[in-house]
């Protein structure tokens, strides 16, 4: 006896076996069969499907020369302008991990500076300590302004 989630799966699976008849499994290539030789609402799907296609393969499209070394063109520029977006990105993510790579070696210098200075100064040790923090959150926002105007850039090209 089969149910809605039978014919759901044959459904699926007719539409991957016209999409792409290699990519089914032999498992499920033998469950189909098996399906459609017991219901014959799925196998007349199968037929109409298969007829579609078939209709579908048969019709000729003549496209425009034109317009096919435009969009080939098109394709270009959008390739190459993704490509000097990458380029660029991969400076801002080589300094950014210097950043932090420089940022962790020099944090005990710098907390010592930070503490002799609030110390010097009569500051309490919230404000000093909120200044060494705010020392360390200050290449993750330069970084996160020079992305923001990359993809402002980029946007403005598209």
């Amino acid at each position: 006896m089969t149910n809605a989630i039978d014919h759901q799966r044959a459904q699926h699976l007719m539409l991957e076996a016209q999409i792409d008849p290699g990519a089914m499994s032999p498992t499920d290539r033998h469950w189909l069969a098996a399906h459609l030789e017991g219901c014959e609402a799925c196998a007349a799907s199968a037929r109409s499907l298969t007829s579609a296609v078939e209709q579908l393969r048969a019709v000729s499209v003549a496209v425009d020369p034109e317009l096919v070394a435009r969009t080939r063109l098109l394709v270009k520029f959008r390739t190459r302008a993704l490509e000097r977006q990458r380029s660029w990105l991969l400076p801002v993510w080589v300094l950014c991990g210097l950043s932090w790579v420089l940022g962790v070696l020099t944090a005990p210098l710098v907390w010592r500076g930070f503490e002799w200075v609030g110390h010097r100064a009569g500051l309490p040790t919230l404000v000093w300590a909120g200044g060494f923090v705010l020392w360390w959150a200050f290449p993750a926002a330069v970084v996160l302004i020079l992305l923001g105007a990359g993809r402002r850039q980029a946007a403005g090209r598209t």
